[in-house]
């Protein structure tokens, strides 16, 4: 996946036939000038296949549906664009069957030009076209102002909404997860139902665990694809406490999981990753996590499958990439703020410096020493983030959606991991909430505050069941 690759949307006029053409004409100029000046691609019926280009019947409409049809794939958005007062009728037959968000937008009137020959009565039509869809069932989106001009500010920020919200519906569309090994086995509070995801056009692939620690033991050191992954390792991480058994052992699953990602299609993966990577191989795998979320593969950690969702979900809608963490630790005295943790597993562009790879300092206790290198010990940077966290239950998938910030609050040095600290409004009301609904230890974030576009997108378009924290 691009990350944060701008939405292309296909562009639908409506129109009521008795109002002046010059409207119409005009729009089309406006509204394609005004997404070209945000940087989306845009597909617009041609004029000459209907009256201006636009939709004001039946018949028109299956027109705009056919042009649909003929460029499926292209577009991830319809925007239906009210220069008047638009004809509903003319609209469902053209939308009914589009398979993507529509964001139904219309023109304002200006109070110097309400005769006959210039008014568009687009704040009424609107009301008519929202009642129709509904009463058809297609889904859509509104926004505020009711009216907006493309070239205001308000218009800016209906069509950055909204591009976040098509990005999620898209990404979530057909997602193709990858289950590294099975659920860590004391871990039954990560367990997912495959038919419940799969309900929602997401599928699961599994991978036996064994399998990949014995394609990775049958890797040459000196193979092409290994050094290229040392290489890779090498450029970003701090390595000197790291012995050369361990690296190597790191750069040949690496390459490993790369494979298994390419060969199988997979947009994101959750992996088992522990005890038996650190037994067999003494390696632990957070650093390559961290590698795949800065490429755009989110990496979930102990098979938390339905986080990787999330992880997804989140990158998605911000553009940048996310991290699965736990909630893990109260900062002191202080009811807002928590730290937020895990092992070792923060990608690169989200820490404060280049990570230093260590051992994992908790399973040294329990394994020996040395005998799980690979985890990234460092602080997340300060940012404003969005959160959430998914589970199914009753064939249903449920997830809640909040926004808060990393600060740049001290940790202690002697913290293992990467780790930060959270600052939430009502924090212990959120977490009182996420116990209430027996949600995951685990929580995924992204920098960027776009809870709003995430939670429209996974409720009205994905069928997500949500809490707005």
């Amino acid at each position: 996946m691009m990350i944060g690759q701008k939405t292309t949307f296909a562009v639908m006029f409506g129109n009521r036939g008795f109002f002046p053409s010059s409207l119409q004409s005009s729009a089309r100029t406006e509204m394609q000038s005004a997404l070209k000046k945000l940087g989306h691609d845009c597909l617009m019926l041609p004029e000459g296949l209907t009256s201006h280009g636009a939709v004001e019947s039946p018949e028109d409409g299956e027109i705009f549906a056919n042009f649909l049809r003929e460029n499926h794939g292209k577009f991830s958005g319809v925007i239906l664009c009210l220069p008047n007062f638009g004809d509903e009728l003319g609209a469902t037959a053209a939308l009914k069957d589009a398979g993507v968000p529509i964001f139904i937008h219309a023109y304002p009137d200006e109070l110097g030009k309400m005769a006959p020959e210039f008014r568009r009565d687009a704040f009424c039509g609107k009301f008519a076209m929202t009642d129709v869809f509904r009463q058809f069932g297609i889904k859509y989106t509104t926004l505020s102002p009711h009216v907006v001009h493309p070239s205001s500010d308000e218009f800016r920020e209906n069509i950055e909404y909204f591009d976040r919200l098509c990005r999620v519906v898209k990404g979530l569309k057909g997602l193709h997860i990858g289950a590294l090994g099975a659920r860590t086995t004391p871990f039954k509070s990560v367990r997912y139902d495959e038919l419940t995801l799969q309900k929602h056009n997401i599928d699961v692939e599994t991978f036996d665990l064994s399998a990949i620690i014995q394609q990775t033991r049958e890797l040459a050191d000196d193979a092409k694809e290994v050094k290229a992954k040392g290489d890779e390792l090498r450029s970003v991480m701090l390595w000197n406490k790291v012995p050369e058994e361990s690296f190597g052992n790191l750069a040949k699953l690496g390459v490993v999981m790369d494979r298994i990602i390419a060969e199988n299609h997979l947009n994101a993966i959750a992996i088992r990753c522990w005890i038996e990577l650190q037994q067999q191989l003494g390696i632990s795998p957070c650093v390559l996590d961290a590698m795949l979320c800065d490429k755009g593969i989110p990496v979930a950690c102990e098979v938390d499958v339905t986080n990787a969702v999330v992880m997804y979900a989140l990158q998605s809608a911000t553009g940048n990439p996310a991290i699965i963490l736990d909630w893990n630790n109260n900062y002191g005295t202080e009811p807002d703020k928590c730290i937020v943790f895990h092992c070792g597993n923060a990608p690169h562009s989200m820490m404060v410096a280049p990570a230093e790879i260590t051992s994992h300092a908790i399973l040294d206790n329990v394994l020996g020493k040395g005998c799980s290198f690979g985890c990234n010990w460092g602080r997340l940077s300060p940012i404003d983030m969005t959160f959430g966290s998914l589970m199914t239950e009753d064939g249903k998938a449920k997830m809640y959606i909040g926004e808060g910030k990393i600060t740049e609050d001290p940790i202690p040095d002697n913290f293992f991991g990467s780790a930060g600290v959270a600052e939430i409004p009502n924090l212990q009301a959120v977490l009182k909430a996420i116990c209430q609904g027996g949600y995951r230890h685990h929580v995924s974030l992204s920098a960027g505050n776009v809870a709003e576009p995430m939670t429209e997108a996974l409720e009205n378009y994905v069928g997500f069941e949500i809490t707005r924290l």
